[in-house]
């Protein structure tokens, strides 16, 4: 490794702890960091600013901040509270069995949304059960994210890595559906149980404040009809839009840009109320980190680490397999998996092709993606929905530390990183 390589070790070390022990602010950890990244010489403004390996991913950027707007708009129209009196009422005013319905309708939106963007949709429905029930929201948010990572795993735009992998690899919408849907189904049952273990705390059952819930009707929470209407049929267009965007050859973010502008402009609302309502913190904490994380691939850094990974299989199909299934979480859990997937996904195709590109040799394709998918959830930053998520929390005034989210977070990767161990077993080598 270079002497520039080992001086971005350096600094993403120590920016990562600052932003682990919480003694710095996050966003002012990664801001000091990719200054300093910037100062040494590990990156420059071309590679930071313009480069789409190893600098500022603007499509993240700009899919947020285009969702951002919508829930901004959104949350006028009072639909996130008709939800959560629906959702609360027809759980029986029971923590645990809201729980179960939130994580559900995370898990199946992120296969056909971006996790972020589901996470966006879900938070702010997530507050206010959580209030009207009197329970603590933290263990709710953190669940949900955690679906919205495994649930995006299952579909080819579910989560930015597979549309990366998708592209590398010349693989399909469908190929995602038939090789990585029926496992992520099987993973939100496990989860679900994870929950059940992990926030028993959490699930302080009130009859008085169910009584009281079951009275509300939920039509009166509707402040805006008009509005709704309008912010459901942009939603719709969004949706379909992100779900079709390989034809219509539209990237996520400008579809997303698009949407948030055009509701913003057909609601009359005040720009600058909408732009209060943007996550700015979590945006600029995004730009720090992709700013590290590319300096590490601009200094060779992660392709050296890729490089040895692939030398250490010796061509063997299942400790690759098996290699890139662990490795893939374990970096995914430190870097945002953006990047590395970016990174790594040329040493894959090559590994493909060395075994002649048959389809036995796609499950390295398949173990890149659960390794890098799952392995999100392993820390607070491991995933930019968990980011934003965490980011959410701050601002309402209940903040979620780094460890508090990590604590669950390497429980549920273990096991589900665990499970796709069997899974990559015996469908693609016992029975192949």
């Amino acid at each position: 490794m270079s002497g520039s390589g080992w001086v971005a070790v350096a600094v993403f070390a120590i920016a990562y702890v600052l932003i682990a022990t919480e003694k710095v602010h996050r966003v002012a950890a990664a801001l000091g960091g990719a200054v300093v990244m910037l100062l040494v010489g590990a990156t420059d403004a071309e590679h930071a600013f313009f480069s789409e390996t190893a600098g500022i991913d603007w499509n993240v950027i700009f899919l947020l901040v285009g969702m951002m707007l919508i829930v901004a708009v959104l949350k006028r129209t009072g639909a996130f509270e008709y939800v959560a009196i629906w959702a609360t009422k027809r759980a029986g005013g029971r923590p645990f069995r809201v729980m179960v319905l939130l994580v559900l309708v995370t898990a199946v939106a992120s296969a056909f949304l971006d996790n972020v963007t589901t996470v966006l949709l879900v938070a702010p429905v997530t507050f206010l059960v959580c209030e009207r029930l009197d329970v603590p929201v933290a263990p709710f948010l953190i669940a949900e994210v955690m679906a919205s990572n495994i649930g995006g795993t299952s579909t080819l735009v579910g989560d930015p890595p597979n549309i990366i992998i998708a592209s590398r690899g010349g693989l399909s919408y469908n190929d995602f559906l038939f090789h990585l849907a029926p496992f992520v189904a099987l993973l939100v049952v496990v989860f679900l149980g994870l929950c059940r273990v992990l926030f028993r705390s959490a699930f302080r059952y009130d009859p008085e404040r169910a009584a009281q819930i079951a009275l509300l009707r939920e039509r009166d929470a509707i402040q805006d009809g008009r509005l709704l209407v309008l912010s459901g049929v942009v939603l719709v267009l969004v949706t379909a839009a992100f779900v079709l965007h390989t034809v219509l050859h539209l990237e996520p973010s400008v579809v997303a840009i698009v949407g948030g502008l055009a509701l913003l402009a057909l609601s009359r609302m005040d720009a600058g109320e909408a732009a209060r309502d943007v996550e700015w913190p979590t945006l600029v904490f995004f730009a720090g980190l992709f700013v590290m994380v590319g300096a590490l691939v601009n200094t060779g850094v992660i392709e050296q680490i890729a490089g040895a990974a692939t030398d250490a299989t010796g061509g063997r199909l299942f400790l690759a397999s098996m290699l890139l299934l662990w490795g893939s979480a374990v970096l995914s859990a430190v870097v945002d998996n953006i990047p590395y997937v970016a990174t790594m996904s040329p040493v894959v195709a090559d590994m493909v092709r060395a075994e002649g590109g048959t389809s036995g040799s796609h499950v390295l394709w398949w173990a890149l993606a659960l390794g890098a998918d799952l392995g999100g959830n392993a820390t607070a930053i491991g995933a930019s929905a968990n980011v934003v998520v965490l980011g959410l929390a701050e601002r309402s005034g209940r903040p979620i530390t780094f460890w508090q989210f990590t604590r669950y977070g390497l429980v549920v990767t273990a096991v589900t990183v665990a499970l796709a161990v069997p899974y990559l077993w015996l469908r693609y080598f016992a029975f192949s």
